[in-house]
């Protein structure tokens, strides 16, 4: 069993067994585990077997989003991210075929309520928990709802603290406390109803919105729509990108973080943004091994912080790099990549390839807004906050649905007051990227003891300010975004190391030896790895080795989920220490790469397996209409109805040379969630595995 049971921030929840089969093979579960969470738990990782051509399929999303994760579960086609496993359910491969169990049979048929709202709240994240808060405040009947078993959205996968502003956002909590701060708060207004495992279908024309909720169909009727729908992920173009072990990072952290299931040993990751890398991060808390992290610009987007804070545990970050292909028979075995020119385009000679069984896609997240534009169409009051509305860190997203919820409140005649705009700024902020990075500070003082801080990028972010009880720590400037700078005493409280989202903030002592300082570095990867009187080496702020030093003490701050390791270190090297060094890097071997054959290798469509060489062909040919490239190809026909590979065409459109403005765009489905058809009816349908628990399947 591949299942986390120690991990420094995460404690197992006391949840009980489930059996279950998959093709014959005995496995256990865990009661409400979704299926590929328990499957992974077991060891497998192939869920299918394409129609087209017997490619293994994995997952990829692990939000529901895309359909690569499907199975037979009792007999029936389902998403077994979305589908909890239950006791003696029969799981098989999906092998193309979907099939009606023996039995099935239409054997109730319900009425279908309507309820009436003033508003309606698609998605159960940072920002239509916050937008609904706000609504409670002032009593307005609220429905909010998501897919989900529970509430917080993407929150419930982040075990780092988060950066912006404490008063604001929560800044220096880790994002699984505030997914419960943010659901906790709904309980505090009557007015506020939540309704999880509910999915929102569509929004009709009738100004209508269908919800499934369990087995049970709803139509609600409000008076405003919010869309805080969140964001799917993207995918890439490389040959072996659909192989089982290549999958996006969010589905990674649902497995690690949400279920605590390590799905790995050796894991490579493609894009260095805050996604990619928080990502990494999440794996060696996890204590998979991390063999590098690639990104085509010359710097990474995300936070310096977070770079940094793999590169000190020795994680190689690859810059002005790509991936050229991955490679394996049923699953990864080996990922190849190259150093790029100023055109993106390898550089032959440059090629290195790393034994891997896992690799992670984080080139980036599209908005999932369609429920928005149904809205928009059918002449309903909608609005929209957080990633569904422009893709930004979780702390402006909470930002946007306070703000989103007052422009409703305003609208609803409730509130006669705009928004302030000070709130709009306070977002633009929010949502910043990075800025300039600074040089260290120089050190302009004789204090016995100190925090050094290791922050130097001009990033959203005041946390170390505020928790200082000698107010000793200021930032540079007026705005958030400036950098901190120690300008007072400091009594060596820690709160400044515990509190810091990007572990940057580190604390000199030479009280009792004048000569000799210790050096206290936060630490955040395994209890027991460390302990006194280890030789541990230490690691400059961006991974330089500063050689070996002797750990004096391990405070244990497991409130914080934080350990405080405390080590001696020499004069000349203790402003400069950051970390501890805990893993070699790898080299890879030198190979080439055979660039030409990625063409008839890259699948773009996932759903149907259609080739980059096909889709190129047909707009060669001079196709400028995604209906007919689709009707010609089958790209975009498949059962995620072209969420995964719509972007990717268009850039392949780009790549040729073609005007977007001359590209018709596919015509949407009017359903953008798999659902039964009898659903919208009310029946019920049931079979003989599933007497009491109804269904639901695609």
């Amino acid at each position: 069993m591949e299942r986390i049971t120690e991990h420094p921030v995460l404690q197992p929840a006391d949840r009980g067994a489930v059996s279950f089969t998959f093709d014959g093979r005995p496995c256990a579960g865990l009661e409400g585990e979704m299926i590929s969470s328990a499957l992974y738990a077991n060891g497998i990782k192939i869920f299918s077997l394409h129609k087209k051509d017997s490619a293994p399929q994995g997952i990829f999303c692990a939000n529901g989003q895309c359909a690569q994760c499907s199975v037979i579960a009792d007999g029936l086609a389902v998403k077994s991210c979305v589908t909890p496993v239950r006791e003696g359910m029969k799981v098989e491969t999906l092998r193309g075929e979907a099939r009606l169990p023996l039995g099935a049979s239409a054997a109730e048929f319900a009425r279908v309520e309507e309820l009436e709202v003033d508003a309606l709240i698609i998605g159960g994240g940072p920002s239509g928990l916050a937008a609904a808060a706000e609504l409670g405040k002032l009593n307005v009947n609220t429905l909010v709802i998501d897919d989900k078993a529970g509430f917080g959205g993407k929150l419930v996968l982040q075990t780092h603290k988060f950066f912006g502003s404490v008063e604001d956002c929560y800044a220096g909590t880790r994002g699984i406390d505030i997914a419960e701060k943010l659901g906790g708060q709904l309980k505090e207004y009557p007015s506020v109803k939540a309704w999880p495992n509910a999915t929102c279908l569509a929004v009709f024309s009738d100004k209508k919105v269908g919800v499934l909720r369990g087995d049970s169909y709803y139509l609600i009727r409000p008076k405003t729509l919010i869309s805080a729908t969140g964001a799917r992920e993207k995918s890439l173009a490389f040959p072996g990108n659909t192989l089982p072990g290549v999958y996006g990072a969010g589905a990674f952290q649902t497995l690690v973080n949400r279920d605590l299931v390590r799905p790995a040993e050796r894991l490579f990751i493609v894009g260095g943004g805050n996604v990619g890398l928080i990502a990494a991060y999440h794996a060696l808390q996890a204590g998979i091994q991390v063999i590098g992290l690639i990104e085509a610009q010359e710097e990474c987007g995300g936070y310096k912080v977070h770079a940094d804070k793999i590169k000190r545990l020795g994680v190689p970050v690859y810059t002005r790099h790509t991936i050229l292909r991955a490679d394996g028979k049923d699953g990864l075995e080996t990922v190849t990549i190259a150093a790029v020119d100023a055109q993106f385009k390898p550089l032959p000679g440059t090629e290195k390839t790393f034994k891997a069984d896992t690799l992670l896609i984080a080139v980036g997240l599209s908005s999932v807004d369609e429920f928005h534009a149904q809205a928009a169409e059918a002449g309903l009051s909608s609005f929209i906050c957080g990633d569904a509305e422009e893709v930004a860190e979780a702390s402006a997203a909470m930002f946007s649905g306070k703000i989103t919820a007052h422009k409703v409140l305003k609208s609803l005649g409730v509130m006669a007051a705009p928004v302030p705009q000070f709130w709009f700024d306070r977002l633009e902020i929010l949502k910043s990227r990075p800025g300039a990075t600074e040089p260290p500070a120089a050190k302009n003082h004789s204090k016995p003891v100190y925090p050094v801080l290791h922050c130097r990028q001009e990033i959203p972010c005041n946390p170390c300010v505020t928790v200082c009880p000698k107010r000793s720590i200021k930032l540079a400037g007026a705005s958030i975004m400036t950098v901190p700078r120690f300008t007072g005493d400091c009594i060596g409280c820690f709160k400044c190391l515990l509190i810091c989202p990007g572990l940057a903030v580190t604390m000199v002592d030479y009280r009792k030896d004048p000569v000799n300082p210790s050096v206290a570095l936060p630490f955040e990867i395994g209890r027991g790895l460390v302990k006194k009187g280890d030789r541990v080496r230490l690691a400059g702020c961006e991974g330089a080795d500063l050689g070996e030093a002797e750990v004096l003490d391990v405070k244990d701050f497991r409130a914080e989920g934080t350990l405080i390791v405390i080590v001696r270190a020499a004069p000349e090297t203790a402003d400069l220490a950051v970390s501890l060094k805990l893993y070699p890097a790898e080299a890879g071997e030198k190979s080439a790469a055979e660039l030409s054959r990625a063409d008839d290798e890259t699948m773009i469509c996932r759903c149907e397996r259609v080739s980059l060489g096909e889709i190129r062909r047909a707009i060669r040919s001079g196709m400028r209409d995604l209906n007919q490239l689709k009707a010609v190809t089958r790209a975009g026909m498949g059962a995620c109805g072209a969420k995964t590979c719509s972007s990717m065409l268009l850039n392949i459109y780009r790549s040729e040379g073609v005007d977007l403005k001359e590209v018709t765009a596919f015509t949407r489905r009017p359903l953008f969630v798999e659902a039964p058809l009898g659903a919208f009816a009310g029946v019920k349908c049931r079979t003989g595995a599933e007497e009491d628990a109804g269904w639901s399947g695609f």
